[in-house]
C-alpha cells in the first residue's frame, strides 16, 4: 500500500518554537547535504527488494535485551533491519549488519562507516547542528539518501520524524511502505546509552533536559503516526508472538 499522509508540516514549527531551532540553519544544512549528494549520487532504492516488514532498532537501554529476544523469536532474514544511528554499534557487536541506518551523524562514525562498507544504506539527515559533520563525514560514505527536516526539494527527502528513532519509523512507513514495524530498543525514559551518546563516560547515563524533551516528542510522533495509519502494525518486540 502507498501512504501519502504525513503531517510533519504541522509538527515542525511546533518543535522549532519549543526548542528554539533556527530554521535558516536547517535550510543551510539541507542545501549543503543536497549539494554533496548531487556530486556523488543518490542511492536508488527502486531496484532494491525489501521485505514488507521491518525491525527498527533504537539505541535505548533495552537494546541488547531486545536483540537477544529477536534472535530467539524472529527470523531476521524475513525483515528489513533499520538502525537508528547509535544502535548500529549494538548490532555490529552482535554480528548483525543493518539493512538501513537512519542517522544525523552523531552516533559512532566508526560503526556507521563499517556497516556502510558492509552494505548498509544510509538515510543521512540534515539539521542546523550537524553542518560540520556533513562536511566531514558525507565524503567518506556511500549509498546515501539525503533527508531534511525543512523543505524537501531536488534530491532531499522528508518523510517526517524528529529523532533518529521516530524518523526511522516514519521512513519505514512513508518511504518504504512497510506493513509491519517491530520496535526494539526504543525507550522513552530518562536513561541514555553510550550507543546514543558516544561521549558519555559509562555505558548508561542520565539524559539531560533537552534529550528528555526530544524523547517525549519521539513517543508523541510515533503515536501520531499510528493514529494516522490504523492498518499499519507497529508493535514492541516484547509484544511479539
Amino acid at each position: 500500500m502507498t501512504r501519502v499522509y504525513n503531517d510533519w508540516d504541522k509538527w515542525y514549527p511546533i518543535i522549532c518554537d519549543d526548542f528554539g531551532f533556527d530554521k535558516s540553519l536547517d535550510e543551510k544544512s539541507a542545501r549543503l547535504l543536497n549539494d554533496k549528494i548531487r556530486k556523488k549520487g543518490k542511492f536508488d532504492m527502486s531496484n532494491l527488494y525489501l521485505p514488507n516488514q521491518c525491525i527498527v532498532f533504537g539505541a535505548g537501554p533495552s537494546i541488547k535485551k531486545h536483540i537477544a529476544l529477536i534472535k530467539n523469536k524472529v527470523n531476521i532474514k524475513d525483515y528489513c533491519l533499520i538502525a537508528a544511528d547509535g544502535a548500529t554499534t549494538a548490532l555490529l557487536e552482535e554480528d548483525i549488519i543493518p539493512t538501513i541506518i537512519v542517522t544525523d551523524l552523531d552516533g559512532s562514525i566508526d560503526s556507521i562507516l563499517e556497516a556502510n562498507q558492509k552494505g548498509s544504506i544510509l538515510y543521512v539527515h540534515a539539521h542546523g547542528d550537524n553542518i560540520e559533520k556533513i562536511n566531514q563525514y558525507v565524503p567518506l560514505l556511500k549509498n546515501i539518501i539525503p533527508t531534511s527536516q525543512s523543505d524537501a526539494y531536488d534530491l532531499l527527502e522528508n518523510y517526517g520524524g524528529f529523532t533518529d528513532g521516530d524518523r526511522a519509523v516514519h521512513i519505514a512507513t512513508y518511504g518504504l511502505n512497510m506493513n509491519k514495524i517491530i520496535l526494539a530498543g526504543m525507550d522513552y525514559g530518562e536513561i541514555i546509552t553510550k550507543y546514543s551518546r558516544p561521549e558519555i563516560k559509562n555505558m548508561l547515563g542520565h539524559a539531560d533536559n533537552i534529550k528528555k524533551k526530544k524523547l517525549v516528542y519521539a513517543e508523541k510522533l510515533i503515536e501520531n503516526l499510528k493514529k494516522n495509519n490504523p492498518q499499519l502494525i507497529i508493535i514492541n518486540i516484547l509484544n511479539y508472538k
